[in-house]
């Protein structure tokens, strides 16, 4: 579940921190903050669509701030719903994974120079925006350090003030519909934020937030499920063999795994299991397992690819050049 969060993202950092120090000429538009208007981010193709980034203050006395990342619908985004992301982890960064890696509208490129299009953006169908929630990931921060020390509670609660201080900063989507999502952890982050705001409506006499749907991949909901689905999965694609499977399935009790350890494991439960880990090994993705073994991650997979054209390039350029001198000499 915590793969994404902390391998192979120097240069996704290096963006996003760029992003932070690349705004300049900045002119105000519409009613959005002048100050967060990113006016380009480094290596990044010109496009027509608007980004912002910055700070939402969420507790001014404890000196609590998230940072967001947004960005507008490639067409018409006036009329395109908000959709809300969240990485879970807990401690994945929305930005530098959900944005940088998988739904937003640029990718870094393979060589780590620059950016390119992402053609499968999600701003296409909606305006996205992304947030580094809770304090203490990715450029979120805390001047109270017990504030690091936070829960699901907290975090929604945190994330329901965010919205309402959004909102502040961009009014014209106060009245859009909302979409909440996102992945692994974020299958507690977004129902429990979902839950809050839908308690927001139920009190509120004035605004209420217009959301219209909820999507989580690969959601993290019960681990007494989710960790036996993961060898179930293992052995349904012939990556442990029967014997491991099935001891598992059979000899684990799973019943009280809520906190990452179970009481009620057998011995040849936990042999099962090591020897599963063990065989599948650090380098296969559970969110991927087709991905190379030996290039887990999106850049390093595109730098790999792109390796093999150059080689296949100047290999038939090699073939070209011999075969025109073995012309010459003839």
């Amino acid at each position: 579940m915590g793969r994404w969060c902390f391998g192979g993202f120097l240069n996704i950092s290096l963006v996003v921190l760029l992003l932070l120090v690349s705004r300049s000429n900045v002119v105000y538009v519409a009613a959005f903050p002048a100050e967060d208007l990113v006016v380009s981010l480094p290596g990044q193709p010109k496009v027509a669509f608007r980004q912002y980034a910055g700070y939402v203050d969420v507790d001014v006395k404890n000196g609590r701030s998230l940072f967001y990342y947004f960005v507008e619908a490639e067409v018409e985004p006036h009329e395109k719903p908000l959709t809300l992301w969240l990485n879970g982890g807990p401690g994945c960064s929305s930005v530098g994974g959900g944005a940088f890696t998988e739904l937003g509208p640029f990718y870094p490129r393979g060589d780590g120079r620059g950016l390119r299009r992402n053609s499968m953006s999600w701003n296409k169908a909606s305006n996205l925006l992304f947030v580094e929630s809770p304090a203490g990931v990715g450029w979120s921060y805390s001047n109270t350090t017990s504030d690091y020390n936070c829960g699901d509670a907290s975090t929604a609660r945190d994330m329901h003030v965010f919205m309402m201080n959004w909102y502040e900063k961009f009014p014209e989507f106060k009245s859009r519909e909302l979409f909440l999502t996102g992945e692994s952890y974020a299958g507690h982050y977004i129902p429990q934020l979902a839950d809050v705001l839908l308690d927001h409506n139920a009190h509120s006499k004035g605004f209420k937030f217009n959301i219209k749907g909820v999507a989580i991949g690969n959601p993290l909901l019960r681990l007494d499920q989710d960790v036996p689905a993961i060898y179930e999965f293992f052995w349904s694609h012939g990556m442990i063999s029967d014997e491991i499977g099935l001891t598992i399935m059979s000899d684990c009790d799973f019943d009280d795994y809520v906190s990452g350890t179970s009481h009620n494991m057998t011995n040849s439960c936990i042999e099962a299991i090591t020897e599963a880990n063990k065989i599948v090994g650090d380098y296969i993705n559970n969110y991927d397992v087709i991905l190379d073994v030996c290039y887990p991650t999106i850049v390093e997979q595109e730098l790999r690819l792109r390796k093999m054209v150059y080689i296949m390039f100047f290999s038939h350029c090699f073939d070209a050049i011999l075969l025109l001198n073995l012309c010459n000499l003839q």
